[in-house]
């Protein structure tokens, strides 16, 4: 127990509204160095990609949004992405100081993740090719994305001789051990591979404190290398704004003003279970389903599960089913609602929940993952403990009979404490001791760890 204190400790925490104690309101890091440009590893899925289809979800936002926000910091950033279709220009500039690379890695198309692994070479092979183009130091840093891009990071990291930075997003063991029914579990392959990225990168990036004492329990990771980073929301666009226009604009407005809409927003497949709230809905006589996504994952073999479903329940005219949505779109969505659920098994944190809460909607979700800490029980919106249909609709039904207003104001006050801004200003503080410590030699070293003296094939030289 006092080693497990004692490792708890020593993960760097960032204070509730997301700036890291040594960082400053402006993001510079107190006397800790800073990237000039960073690399960042996205091998499965591109920022680009549209939310809510296919491999494209929350981690999609996090890559472009704090992307986006270190290039106002005048940190230049360069993103790795598997190129999908012989369309996908080689470049993509984002904005002034993004630039999005498709990697030609593998056939565009009929791969999914689980495929990936054959073409890490092809693709880390890309990404060298694309620094040799330029003179020796680059790039400051490597941030990968995902398992699959630590492998693709540890290479590159190691040939350029500079630190790496890796944000799971979400592990398998997690995973495996809350599988939705119908769900396939992780292969052995992807665990192996998580650890040889934990064991491997300089420093670990979690959502929350309960995801790091995960990769503590489960992966052994030194608790020193974690930096717990909450992810954000774009507060200039997640705003409250007009239930009625919202709904109008979706093409709801035939619906009395006064039926409740109980939103899902996000990929359709067994692990972000909808089907939850459908069952929810056909025990709450008078409410309205509105469910926006693309099937994903297991979900794809079956693309029409969920109208099947809301078919057997007899609900089917209480339910109305949109495509993946843009922000904008989304924006409608969550205004239209009066209530988000987010039944998912498994959730890193839940962006979608945030994104909700910021345009003034209380969120029931499940209490799993990052999203005790994304949504304020009882103040904000509800936890919900496991999947039984009665307790969901117990939830969903006490929100949407009361007063909301006081829960509404609660979930936009909640919202504002998650900026991309906060986010941000945690991730140059993070950046800055792996740099810090990279150049100086004395980062910890716990047993089986590489001995530090990085080895550059180009080069031939030691660092």
């Amino acid at each position: 127990m006092r080693g497990r204190l004692a490792g708890d400790a020593a993960i760097r925490r960032c204070r509730h509204d997301g700036v890291c104690p040594a960082t400053d309101r402006h993001g510079l890091a107190s006397g800790l160095p800073q990237p000039r440009r960073v690399a960042v590893l996205s091998v499965h899925t591109s920022p680009l990609a549209q939310p809510g289809t296919g491999d494209a979800g929350g981690m999609n936002v996090y890559v472009q949004q704090t992307a986006l926000e270190l290039a106002r910091r005048g940190v230049e950033v360069e993103i790795f992405t598997r190129a999908t279709s012989s369309t996908d220009p080689a470049v993509v500039r984002v904005a002034p100081g993004v630039l999005v690379r498709n990697v030609v890695a593998g056939p565009f198309e009929g791969l999914d993740k689980n495929d990936l692994p054959t073409q890490l070479c092809a693709f880390t092979a890309g990404v060298l090719r694309a620094e040799a183009t330029h003179e020796p130091g680059y790039y400051d840093i490597v941030h990968s994305h995902y398992w699959l891009s630590g492998q693709v990071g540890w290479l590159a990291a190691d040939r350029w001789a500079v630190p790496l930075v890796h944000t799971a997003h979400t592990l398998a063991a997690v995973k495996n051990a809350s599988l939705a029914s119908g769900d396939s579990p992780e292969p052995p392959m992807r665990s192996i591979g998580e650890q040889q990225v934990v064991d491997e990168a300089d420093r670990l990036i979690v959502n929350t404190d309960h995801e790091a004492q995960q990769l503590v329990s489960l992966h052994q990771a030194d608790p020193g290398r974690i930096d717990v980073v909450h992810p954000g929301v774009d507060l200039q666009v997640f705003t409250p704004g007009d239930r009625r226009a919202a709904r109008a604009a979706l093409g709801l407005d035939a619906l009395d003003a006064e039926v409740p809409i109980v939103a899902f927003v996000g990929r359709i497949q067994p692990l972000k279970a909808p089907d939850v709230l459908l069952r929810a809905a056909a025990l709450l006589p008078g409410i309205h389903v509105l469910i926006a996504g693309g099937p994903s994952g297991n979900g794809m073999s079956t693309p029409d599960d969920l109208v099947e479903l809301a078919a057997q329940l007899g609900i089917t005219d209480r339910v109305t089913f949109l495509p993946p949505q843009s922000r904008d779109e989304l924006v409608r969505v969550y205004r239209a609602a009066d209530v988000v659920a987010v039944p998912s098994y498994s959730e890193s944190f839940g962006l979608v929940a945030l994104e909700a809460q910021a345009c003034g909607t209380p969120v029931v979700a499940a209490a799993v993952g990052g999203l005790p800490v994304a949504v304020r029980d009882g103040v904000s919106g509800a936890l919900v403990n496991g999947h039984d249909t009665g307790a969901w609709a117990t939830a969903i039904g006490d929100i949407v009979r009361r007063d909301r207003a006081p829960m509404q104001d609660a979930a936009v006050a909640h919202a504002a404490a998650f900026s991309w801004g906060h986010t941000v200003d945690a991730l140059l503080g993070s950046y800055g001791h792996a740099i810090g410590d990279h150049r100086t030699g004395h980062q910890s070293q716990p047993a089986g760890r590489r001995s530090g003296r990085r080895f550059s094939m180009r080069r031939g030289v030691r660092a």
